[in-house]
């Protein structure tokens, strides 16, 4: 890079030009620009899946057709070139994922530590470029030049781990939508995408040896309107789910765009959807099971999986057909959920006081631990690693397992500082369906306020971590809950603007000593609302819901007696 151009970064003050987010590491820029009109593409070894994403995404905004040259390089040295190639030496130096962009007056080389770092450079000459560049077809006809400033951009991630949840079980997103936000998951360099398949109300996966899992469970006759205290109820039927092919193709996708899937079956609670397509995988001793439907309103329900061999290998064979859609070169870690199991229908069964008996595990709690055990075991035999929520704490930790620490900091401690891999996600943080502003427009207004700066003022170390604890933080994740969201633009309300406040906490270098500088990303966040609006994205403005966007008369859960801000 250039030394006689002032450097810019999260770290020495706003980045100048031009309003990247997530900011980058490091970006020097002087005052010339280069104008692109009809771009080569030189595609180095390796870098074959970001020229097909830039001929298609691109080429589309532009007009470009980003041809090949023909011949050899030398029949490009009097055209402009985009050029993509590996750098190893940025892994050495850096590690995975680590790019640098430079901006000539003749083109712009994208270089990248691996294939995924070429890929983060393809987005940030994407931000380059200007919002129009993230439209679908050219906004001029007969095309137009593209402009952006000259200089250079070192970057790489905080975090291995970036990473979204979205609850497909509650709410189903129909899979055009899974590929709509694993190109906005993209478009921030995040890198994960948490599908939470199962749960009570609907169970989103096809099982082929189990066909009633989504013949019974994926479907429920009405759906409550609101928070589970309000009186309304939508009675249009809701359900859905992905087909083998439909998996096959999202998670095709996301590898194009270096994403990982973490697929999510719920086990041994938040299990109502299974147990009311297969009755016999209920506590049949202490409920009568075979009258159960698809649960249709929120909370937490008391059905939960019974704890006996038969159920083991019923859910082995789930598992089974999972893991070959979700290979692990995508998909190396599995989510088996392990929340809020409740624990009275174990209780009254004589044969899960049987089953804590003969396994000597005390009580329930030993019994789920028991159970996630189990299928931690069954996993690590398969080479995949499992993940839980950090209710997988209770009873004692599964060896080999990692943690989503969701009920604040402390499960997420605990298991870092046991040796234990830790994703954050605390409710009380970053927990996107959450209201964003106190006021009473908000619609449907869900737990405590969390502000698009409280989201960046995010910090996924908690600071009493040990430092060789630290090292097993992973990364973190926003989560989406979708009882209150029943379609696309409901999501895309609840998670945008505040999505691109988590990308910049997870992707950006923590600034030292100062705290990050809200100031600067609310002045760059200007800019990324007009790439937004050319991206689609019903987000909520900054000035409040529009009037389309709010549910008057529809409950949310104000917590009564909670702090100021809750």
């Amino acid at each position: 890079m250039p030394e006689d151009q002032p450097g810019t970064g999260p770290g020495t003050g706003p980045v100048a030009v031009p309003d990247l987010v997530p900011a980058p590491v490091s970006a020097r820029f002087g005052g010339d620009r280069c104008a692109l009109t009809d771009p080569l593409l030189l595609a180095g070894p390796g870098t074959g899946d970001t020229a097909r994403w830039l001929r298609r995404e691109l080429g589309a905004a532009t007009g470009w057709e980003l041809p090949a040259p023909a011949g050899a390089e030398r029949s490009a040295e009097d055209r402009q070139v985009i050029r993509l190639a590996l750098r190893p030496d940025l892994a050495e130096r850096h590690g995975p994922e680590w790019h640098e962009v430079h901006v000539g007056d003749r083109g712009v080389l994208l270089e990248g530590a691996d294939p995924a770092g070429v890929f983060r450079a393809a987005q940030t000459l994407r931000q380059l470029l200007g919002p129009d560049a993230f439209r679908r077809a050219p906004l001029r006809p007969g095309g137009r030049a593209w402009t952006l400033p000259v200089g250079d951009v070192l970057d790489g991630p905080r975090f291995a781990w970036r990473g979204l949840m979205l609850d497909v079980a509650r709410h189903f997103l129909p899979k055009d939508g899974v590929l709509r936000y694993l190109d906005l998951l993209a478009a921030h360099k995040l890198n994960v995408l948490h599908l939470h398949l199962t749960d009570d109300q609907g169970w989103r996966i096809h099982i082929a040896r189990h066909p009633r899992l989504t013949e019974v469970g994926a479907w429920r006759p009405r759906s409550r309107w609101g928070h589970r205290a309000s009186p309304l109820w939508n009675d249009t039927p809701h359900g859905g789910f992905y087909t083998h092919d439909d998996i096959r193709e999202i998670v095709a996708y996301a590898a194009e765009r270096h994403v990982r899937v973490v697929p999510e079956i719920d086990i041994p609670g938040h299990s109502q959807a299974a147990v009311a397509a297969y009755p016999e995988l209920g506590n049949t001793d202490a409920v009568d099971t075979s009258s159960l439907t698809v649960w249709e309103d929120w909370g937490i329900s008391e059905n939960v999986l019974a704890p006996t061999e038969a159920v083991l290998r019923f859910y082995e064979g789930v598992f089974e057909e999972v893991l070959e859609l979700f290979p692990p070169e995508v998909s190396p870690f599995v989510h088996i959920g392990g929340d809020e199991c409740p624990k009275h229908q174990w209780r009254r069964s004589p044969t899960a006081q049987d089953r804590i008996r003969e396994l000597g595990v005390g009580d329930e709690d030993g019994l789920q631990s028991w159970f996630v055990r189990h299928f931690d075991r069954w996993l690590a035999a398969r080479g995949r690693r499992l993940i839980g929520w950090d209710e997988i704490l209770e009873g004692g930790l599964a060896d080999g397992a990692a943690v989503s620490s969701w009920r604040g900091y402390a499960g997420g401690v605990a298991a870092a500082e046991a040796g234990h891999d830790v994703v954050m996600c605390p409710e009380q943080q970053v927990y996107l369906d959450h209201r964003q502003d106190g006021g009473p427009d908000e619609p449907v207004p869900i737990g405590y306020v969390r502000t698009l700066e409280d989201v960046y003022r995010f910090e996924p170390v908690p600071p009493e971590l040990s430092p060789e604890a630290a090292r097993h933080v992973l990364g973190a994740q926003a989560n989406v809950w979708t009882e209150v969201m029943e379609n696309q633009d409901r999501v895309d309300y609840q998670v945008f603007p505040r999505l691109a406040a988590f990308a910049e906490v997870v992707w950006s270098p923590l600034p030292e000593p100062a705290a990050r500088d809200f100031a600067s990303f609310e002045a760059r966040m200007a800019t990324h609302y007009a790439r937004l609006d050319a991206l689609g994205v019903a987000y909520r403005p900054p000035a409040g819901p529009r009037p389309w966007q709010r549910r008057p008369g529809v409950l949310g859960r104000p917590i009564e007696g909670a702090p100021p801000g809750v």
